[in-house]
């Protein structure tokens, strides 16, 4: 009896999906967020309940974040690990996108996780979240000042990590792209070799 077990290549192919999978949650439920559901909050008029529903939908999707920022660091390590790092698999552009790369994966994983702690922090300033909220950006002006400080310090980590995810992709794209030109090239040069 034999035991089937997944060849490097499959495992190799989960994670990069997993990777992509997560820059796109990520990437995308920030736009959602900053672009369609903060501004959309200002139709319901109880500033209380902007901050319940804001609070609620991004605890929601915490979830989502949390999965997409492990999928997007460990399968990133994973390929630094075991694809990446041997000598003459990268030619000098790729390694120089990698390096880009790596920072990156830091940096969005670094502004999400501060996000995530943060956004616990300010929903849980009232209860049920409910912190007087002018827009899903915006505290009310009888939010408390502490709370008024947590939801400045949210923007500009959402915008951080919104830039970073952006740079993410767009490096990663870079990075696939050279792979794609170079591909046969060493094809030739491993038959040659």
């Amino acid at each position: 009896m034999s035991v089937l077990v997944p060849s490097n290549d499959h495992v190799s192919q989960a994670g990069r999906a997993a990777h992509e999978l997560g820059m796109a949650a990520l990437l995308g439920g920030n736009l959602f967020g900053r672009l369609a559901l903060h501004p959309s909050v200002e139709k319901i008029s109880d500033p209380r309940e902007r901050g319940a529903v804001v609070n609620a939908a991004w605890r929601r999707y915490g979830t989502i974040n949390s999965i997409g920022l492990v999928a997007v660091t460990v399968g990133w390590l994973g390929t630094r690990a075991e694809e990446a790092r041997g000598p003459g698999k990268l030619t000098g552009r790729e390694r120089a996108l990698a390096r880009v790369k790596d920072g990156l994966v830091g940096a969005v994983f670094l502004t999400g996780a501060a996000s995530a702690v943060e956004g616990v922090r300010f929903a849980r300033q009232a209860p049920g979240g409910a912190v007087p909220l002018t827009d899903g950006s915006t505290a009310a002006p009888n939010a408390s000042p502490r709370a008024a400080r947590m939801k400045r310090s949210l923007n500009v980590l959402g915008a951080a990590s919104l830039v970073a995810e952006a740079a993410l992709v767009a490096v990663n794209a870079a990075l696939a792209q050279e792979n794609y030109r170079s591909a046969p090239l060493r094809r030739r040069v491993r038959r040659w070799g």
